[in-house]
């Protein structure tokens, strides 16, 4: 029996019958699914599926896709099928604050994140021993007002050469163009600060301390045109108190912001999410 498991994500207008042309296909061809998760949004009559299953006998890919698509047709269902254990080609880039790119690093090398990650790219220096410890070609692509329209013309140049499947902006501390977000729409990962709106700008826990804040956390969201406001894919919250300086809100917003970039990463891997509209439907595990 192998034990290869694949990932069938779908999703279409709400309809009777959506849950069987899934698995009733699965059951014909004697896969067995291990994990199936499903939600129908009410608010826009729309369907989400995602099953993960093992075949019981020797798998074609090509005859199962051949099998489905009719299915998938009458349905109006966009969908997707892919192995898990596929690694995903990962761009990273990062300005000059590392803890979000090393918690990914580390992840990468003991092998919790299944990525591959063929560049990092940064408008900074700083960061460039960090990436050759881990033998991984590092970009110092400067940028300033005037040179932004070239440099983001070698970052484009840069993922597209690597085929990058997923862009990671690990603190990246540049506000992408309107081109640039269009190009990236759906592969494209943030990370920032939850305070927002709140408390923007420079020092924001500085900001929330003065304010007394007893939450802070992290937003990990797909990037789209509108600055930080793109759809969410996880957040990550801790309390807080009086005791807590604005150093110590800053440690704790870069301890959540580490494991929140990384769970958003893990579950767009494993096809988990489904960016749809302004919003995303999660699948958690």
């Amino acid at each position: 029996m192998s034990e290869q498991h694949w990932i069938l994500t779908a999703h279409c207008p709400s309809r009777l019958g959506t849950v069987d042309a899934v698995t009733g296909l699965l059951y014909q061809q004697e896969q067995y699914i291990d994990d199936l998760q499903s939600f129908d949004d009410r608010s826009h009559q729309h369907f989400f599926i995602r099953a993960q299953f093992r075949p019981e006998k020797q798998f074609d890919e090509e005859s199962f896709r051949t099998a489905f698509a009719p299915r998938a047709e009458k349905f109006g269902m966009e969908w997707s099928l892919t192995p898990s254990n596929l690694k995903f080609k990962v761009v990273i880039m990062v300005s000059k604050f590392d803890h979000c790119l090393n918690d990914l690093l580390y992840r990468y090398r003991i092998g919790q994140l299944p990525i591959e990650i063929p560049a990092i790219i940064s408008n900074h220096p700083d960061l460039k021993p960090l990436a050759d410890w881990h033998n991984i070609p590092y970009f110092h692509l400067p940028i300033t007002a005037e040179t932004k329209p070239q440099q983001e013309a070698e970052v484009w140049k840069i993922i597209c050469e690597n085929n990058a499947d997923l862009v990671v902006l690990a603190r990246y501390m540049q506000v992408l163009s309107e081109d640039m977000c269009e190009k990236l729409s759906g592969k494209a990962i943030n990370i920032h600060h939850s305070l927002l709106p709140g408390f923007k700008g420079a020092r924001p826990y500085h900001q929330a301390y003065e304010k007394g804040v007893k939450l802070v956390g992290a937003t990990a969201h797909y990037v789209n045109t509108d600055l930080d406001e793109g759809p969410i894919i996880t957040q990550g919250i801790e309390p807080v108190d009086h005791t807590y300086y604005p150093e110590d809100l800053t440690a704790k917003g870069r301890d959540i912001e580490c494991v929140t970039l990384a769970r958003a990463v893990q579950y767009h891997i494993e096809r988990r999410v489904f960016p749809y509209g302004n919003r995303c439907v999660v699948f958690s595990d």
